[in-house]
């Protein structure tokens, strides 16, 4: 079994439900504020340690108490390695406003993550080799996180790259990257709204998955174009399905599970996420993706 390194971000998630989303110039009101560790880069590394594989984990934090908070959280997590970087910086945060029927839009701050240079990532890579795995997010800029790729590719890794947030043009990236992973919103930014899981390829990527929400997700590779239909569920809040997704997809990679087999098993963890509120309060238990690991019935 090979290791999962995750570079990302780490910080705090407020939480907000409210009736709509608010119009230009609205103040509208929620109901009560809800605080938990978060970050794209966490929740995926989490995911992926619950599951079973040994995750090193490298995360920006403020020289703040938010940032004293967060580093507290992650050392419980049990990650093999954690590499947690204080920055004279206010720690990341993002404000996740919940809707009715489980949609959610998502602001965050970056200036933390975006700090972490090139040179800062080498040594926690140094080790990366062959049939170890390197998670990624936008996050990070994208000078950093185009280091980090082609490190990792060089020593032989295979790279992942999910794209969100989109934050820089990341096509510049995708020859440097085994696996893409985007929404559709992603995947048209990047590719165009035509058949963007081929065009993720076309412009490098050796395999890509676009993920449809309830549509399910399509999967581009040396095989062809293949959909996986969703799993049926009433969703209560659809925070963290996505970085539930990634995490699953990344450590069952690391266990040497093929794609058409990892696919479904994402596909239920994520369906777990949704019948939850919050996002890290959301996410699967060790039991629970352990189990779908090493299910039958995919």
């Amino acid at each position: 079994m090979g290791r999962l390194f995750v570079i990302g971000n780490a910080g705090l998630d407020l939480r907000l439900p409210l009736p709509r989303p608010p119009r230009p110039g609205e103040t509208l009101l929620g109901e009560q504020l809800e605080r938990a560790p978060g970050g794209k880069g966490f929740n995926q590394a989490v995911v992926a340690a619950r599951c079973g594989v040994e995750v090193l984990f490298y995360a920006p934090l403020g020289d703040d108490p938010q940032g004293a908070e967060i580093a507290a959280l992650v050392a419980a997590e049990g990650f093999a390695r954690t590499v947690l970087p204080r920055l004279a910086l206010p720690t990341d945060f993002s404000l996740l406003m919940v809707f009715p029927g489980g949609e959610n839009s998502i602001v965050s701050s970056g200036p933390c993550a975006k700090a972490v240079m090139p040179d800062d990532i080498k040594d926690f890579l140094a080790d990366a080799r062959t049939g170890d795995v390197l998670l990624l997010q936008g996050n990070l800029s994208q000078a950093t996180t185009e280091a980090a790729l082609v490190q990792a590719k060089r020593q032989g890794a295979l790279t992942i790259l999910n794209t969100a947030p989109v934050s820089w043009d990341a096509r510049a990236l995708l020859p440097h990257c085994t696996l893409a992973i985007a929404n559709r919103d992603e995947a048209e930014t990047i590719a165009g709204p035509h058949d963007a899981v081929e065009t993720l390829r076309t412009l490098g990527a050796a395999t890509a998955i676009v993920t449809l929400g309830a549509e399910g997700c399509l999967l581009g590779d040396a095989k062809g174009r293949r959909a996986f239909p969703a799993v049926r569920i009433n969703a209560i809040d659809t925070t963290g399905c996505g970085d539930t997704f990634c995490g699953v997809i990344a450590a069952c990679l690391a266990a040497g599970q093929p794609l058409d087999t990892a696919i479904p098993r994402a596909q239920s963890a994520a369906a777990i996420t949704a019948t939850r509120p919050g996002a890290y309060a959301a996410l699967p238990s060790a039991s629970e993706l352990r189990s779908l690991m090493t299910s039958s019935s995919d």
